[in-house]
């Protein structure tokens, strides 16, 4: 049993509520660049939390989930923050928006990770020492914490399943006769695949290759 550590523990829910903060202001973003204030109106496009979060799902799962891997133990969760809405009616040309308002999110993600390699690579090229300072070690935990985290982030919203952000796209893209039908029957669903996927572990086989391909790619 690994011992749990409290400073690790509050680093990983900055991380998480952060990134999670900045997928949701991504989407309220581009809706109200493609027309739509509704999420604007609501004070969403914004990295403040307190707009965002989502007690149970940005505090309290995540909470259980990381506790839990400390002591040994597995149990499956899904993380998220406080839905941005979106009205169609609002947007210049509603499928082709709502496709690149759902992409939005993990795009963001892609770019928090994007930036954290590049401080890897600050770091790497010679402003550690031999010896790690006291702010040093905090830091690399928030910098791994964050890569690691806005991969997952990035991957698993992409999973074409309602209502990731996946399956929005997906939605969207199919015809619209096809596009209704599958969120119809997809979206009351949603949440019980994503946990059958992960009570299976069946996830870590969808979602495991992009999340270490992307990660390749940033790290060059």
């Amino acid at each position: 049993m690994s011992e749990i550590n409290p400073a690790v523990v509050f680093i990983l829910l900055v991380v998480l509520a952060f990134s999670l903060s900045f997928h949701e202001m991504a989407h309220a973003w581009t809706a109200d660049r493609l027309g739509d204030s509704t999420a604007r109106k609501q004070g969403r496009v914004s990295m403040n939390p307190a707009v965002h979060v989502d007690i149970v799902g940005t505090i309290v799962f995540p909470l259980i989930g990381i506790v839990s891997a400390m002591a040994g133990q597995y149990i499956p969760l899904l993380g998220w923050a406080r839905p941005v809405p979106v009205d169609p009616r609002g947007l210049r040309n509603p499928r082709r928006d709502l496709i690149l308002v759902a992409a939005a999110g993990p795009a963001s993600n892609v770019l928090l990770a994007f930036l954290t390699s590049l401080a890897f690579r600050v770091y790497a090229a010679g402003w550690a020492g031999e010896t790690r300072s006291a702010i040093e070690e905090p830091l690399l935990q928030f910098l791994r914490a964050s890569f690691e985290i806005n991969i997952g982030l990035a991957v698993f919203n992409m999973v074409p399943i309602p209502p990731l952000d996946g399956g929005n796209v997906l939605s969207n893209l199919l015809p619209p006769r096809q596009g209704y039908a599958f969120d119809s029957f997809m979206r009351p669903y949603g949440f019980i695949i994503l946990y059958a996927l992960m009570l299976t572990g069946m996830l870590k086989y969808i979602v495991g290759p992009p999340m270490a391909i992307l990660a390749s790619l940033l790290l060059l």
